[in-house]
Order: structure tokens, then C-alpha cells, then sequence
């Protein structure tokens, strides 16, 4: 659905040139939900503002279903837009406007007639589960009915892609799990592929698939979800997997320290720990653990200490073979 190739932004300020972003290729697959993320300044808005030639790259190129848009006329342009559309985190909504009329401005604006852009209007408040808002105006709604509105307008012109540029970071987290529920929904029924622009991790991992890392301007990593935040490699990532820092490699005496990394573990399944000492005889301790379950899968890491005994090569071999996880023994 996507297709950036040697994407480069650049600005000129007062203290010199800032290269933004720098050589960005990634593809997006259609019906993806494919997360953005990076830590402030790392140039996310940028990017999202490219694939839709609010910001035009110095040099690249931007496909968006097949069509190359540095190439399109300004016609051209206005029209692909149609299906590129956007959600900020500030909602962006006309104050003056009911949430109904909201909704119709971009039908509007591509001269839909007045009958069907209200009756699409109204389907799109069932869609988003505020039927009774058409009459309120924004200042009478919350922020995640704001957001719901939000979306709803965003909807009005059928795009084949929705882009979402911090569109949960004013809400509470309540709100922001029902707004990627919705987000999730559209998705899965509308078959519209998703781009979310984020600096939380945890959005990422509630509903995206696949994730690209960005720090400085760069694409340091990107892949699945569950593959990121299982093997994180770079330190960009690393710092996002773990915002109060990795687990830290202890040692026992007398004892291998392994680091065992789960890379999608049903839930159901039996706990690690409690069959090594079960079927290995090994006690093993736990000296560091970061995990969480995503999409029903346990990801994460822990270091595990084995006793340096007789049972140290059946866990070992135990480790080694048990489904769903990759292990490293570690030094210090």
C-alpha cells in the first residue's frame, strides 16, 4: 500500500542544515497496522507528512497505492489525498460546526451532494458510537468523543489509508484503549490500512503488526511486534522496550547466567521455570525479568541463573528446545 525508497528530508535553519530524515525505506503492506515510533525529535511527523506530500522530500520516492506522489499534479494530488486521510492528537475539529457538519466538510468539499453527505455522515456517528452527537458542537464533548469525531470525518471520503499522528496522547488511558479498539475495528472491517505515529510503546503493542523504529532520522530497526520487543537490537529500541532501562546481567557464583528471550509463548502454555525443576531437577533463579503479553502472546526477556551442578546440561538442553523462546548465555 506503501512504498518509501531513499527517503531524505532536509530543513534549512538559522544555525545550518538539519537533515530530518535520512534515507528511509519501508514498506507497508496493504491492510497493515504499522506503527511509527521514536522519541521526540526523531522525525515521525515528518515522515507522515511526506507519505502524504504535506512535506515534500528532497529526494526519494513516496508510493502510495501505486501512486508515485512527488509525481502527481496538483489535481492529482487533491484527489489521491481523498484517500489518504489523517487524525491528529489535537482532534482538529471545526468549533463552529456541529459533530454532524464535522463530518460532511470533506464531502463537501469534494462536492458530494447535500443528501448523501448527511446520510454518510450519520452512518459514520453509528460507526464510531455516537449516534446522538450529530447536533452537539465539539466544546460539549469529551476528548475521546472529540477523537471519535475525529475519525469519523477522516472516514467521509472511503481513503485506503489512515494515517494517525499522536492521536492518543491527549487522552487518558482508558480512552486511549477504546480509541485504538475503534482504530482496531476499522481496520479489521473497512480493510483500511493503518499508519500510527506514537512515542508509546504501548500503543504499539496493543494494536500495530509491524513497527518501524526511527531515532534521528533513521529507520534503525523495523519488523514484526513481537520480534522488536522480544530481541530489541538497537539502542533506539531498547530505550522504547524498556523506558526504566534493560535488565541489567547479574551472576551467582557457582552458577550460568542465561538470558532467555520469549518470542510469542501462548499464554496456556506451562510456565518455564516451574518445569525446569520439574522435569530438570534444576532450581534455577530468576535475577531479571521484563515481560508482557501482546495480542494474547508473552514477550519479553529474563535472566536465569543455573546452578553450575549435574542438571546444568539437561536445562541447558531443556532451554534449548522449549517452543517459543531463543536463549544466550551471558558473562557479566
Amino acid at each position: 500500500m506503501i512504498e518509501l525508497q531513499h527517503l531524505t528530508k532536509r530543513f534549512t535553519t538559522q544555525s545550518g542544515t538539519v537533515v530530518a530524515l535520512n534515507d528511509i525505506n519501508l514498506t507497508i503492506r496493504d491492510g497493515d497496522i504499522y506503527g511509527i515510533i521514536g522519541m521526540s525529535g526523531a522525525g515521525k511527523s515528518t515522515l507522515v507528512r511526506c507519505i502524504n506530500m504535506l512535506e515534500r522530500p528532497d529526494e526519494g520516492t513516496v508510493a502510495v497505492n501505486e501512486h508515485r506522489m512527488e509525481a502527481l499534479t496538483p489535481a492529482q494530488l487533491r484527489a489521491a489525498r481523498r484517500e489518504i486521510t489523517m487524525i491528529f492528537q489535537q482532534f482538529n475539529l471545526l468549533m463552529q460546526r456541529t459533530c454532524l457538519r464535522n463530518i460532511m466538510f470533506p464531502m463537501e468539499l469534494a462536492k458530494v451532494p447535500k443528501d448523501q453527505a448527511e446520510a454518510r455522515a450519520r452512518e459514520l456517528l453509528a460507526l464510531v458510537g455516537l449516534p446522538d452527537k450529530a447536533d452537539a458542537y465539539p466544546a460539549q464533548l469529551s476528548g475521546g468523543q472529540k477523537q471519535r469525531i475525529a475519525i469519523a470525518r477522516a472516514l467521509a471520503t472511503d481513503p485506503k489509508v489512515l494515517l494517525c499522528d499522536e492521536a492518543t496522547s491527549a487522552l487518558d488511558p482508558n480512552t486511549t484503549h477504546a480509541i485504538l479498539e475503534l482504530i482496531r475495528k476499522i481496520n479489521r472491517e473497512l480493510g483500511i490500512t493503518v499508519v500510527v505515529i506514537t512515542h508509546q510503546m504501548s500503543v504499539v503493542e496493543e494494536i500495530c503488526n509491524r513497527v518501524a523504529i526511527l531515532d534521528q532520522g533513521t529507520v534503525v530497526e523495523e519488523g514484526d511486534v513481537q520480534e522488536i520487543f522480544s530481541h530489541p537490537k538497537s539502542a533506539a529500541a531498547r530505550r522504547l522496550v524498556y523506558p526504566a532501562g534493560a535488565p541489567r546481567t547479574e551472576t551467582m557464583d557457582g552458577c550460568t547466567t542465561v538470558r532467555v528471550a520469549f518470542n510469542g509463548t501462548q499464554t496456556t502454555d506451562k510456565p518455564l521455570v516451574a518445569s525446569l525443576a520439574i522435569e530438570c531437577n534444576a532450581l534455577v533463579s530468576i535475577l531479571a525479568a521484563d515481560t508482557r503479553i501482546v495480542n494474547g502472546q508473552t514477550l519479553g526477556s529474563m535472566l536465569l541463573a543455573l546452578p553450575n551442578d549435574e542438571n546444568r546440561e539437561k536445562a541447558l538442553e531443556y532451554i534449548k528446545n522449549y517452543p517459543g523462546i531463543t536463549y544466550e548465555e551471558v558473562n557479566g
